[in-house]
């Protein structure tokens, strides 16, 4: 099962510095304990301060020779070259993923990006898959914690899984229905909260028995 951490500091205590150290120590407790991908999805940060929180993140993620995690930034193919991440995880509505891929050719000692896309229906997923992505996330499939819309459910799931894509699910995944969403065919599953909020190493666990 692919398991993918999606960074929010926001939801951690303190002020900016204090979070962001939070982070930086989520993010190495994930690659400690073999998460595959980690978003780094700070969507309020400059640009300056977003390329230099990424590079920071890039040497968390680095600390680890040979690893298997794999550090995307969200949207912003120009952060992520710029920092040497994995490579990006485009909105819906963002450049397509064979356009995105473009810019890595020729870049010295760079290996070709990971690419994933943030989809909402089994069309998008589709169209994901034609415009060249490695990976896509369908959500929410679940309701979101203190939102009363419901999700796309595991029917919706099911059909986007039909593609040959890997695609991993997003939106009120817990350890309770994340077996359910793997049933459905999903190759793994993409959270906040579920990583954030425990210890990575117990989630990973009971995942992945």
């Amino acid at each position: 099962m692919l398991l993918y951490y999606i960074t929010d500091r926001s939801q951690f205590p303190g002020d900016e510095i204090s979070r962001w150290r939070l982070l930086l120590d989520k993010i190495g407790e994930a690659v400690d304990c073999g998460v595959d991908l980690v978003q780094l999805r700070e969507k309020d940060l400059s640009t300056c301060r977003l390329e230099g929180g990424a590079r920071e993140a890039v040497g968390r993620v680095r600390q680890r020779p040979g690893g298997k995690t794999r550090l995307l930034i969200n949207s912003r193919s120009d952060v992520a070259l710029a920092c040497g991440a994995d490579g990006v995880h485009l909105r819906s509505d963002d450049v397509s993923a064979r356009e995105a891929r473009l810019i890595w050719p020729g870049v010295p000692a760079q290996r070709p990006p990971v690419i994933g896309v943030s989809c909402h229906s089994p069309a998008e997923v589709e169209h994901a898959r034609v415009a060249g992505a490695d990976f896509v996330v369908l959500g929410p499939v679940f309701e979101k914690k203190n939102a009363s819309a419901a999700g796309l459910g595991l029917p919706a799931l099911r059909r986007a899984c039909e593609s040959p894509i890997p695609v991993l699910a997003l939106g009120g995944v817990t350890l309770e229905n994340a077996r359910a969403c793997v049933d459905a065919g999903a190759a793994g599953v993409a959270a906040i909260r579920l990583f954030q909020e425990n210890d990575i190493a117990e989630v990973a666990r009971r995942l992945r028995d």
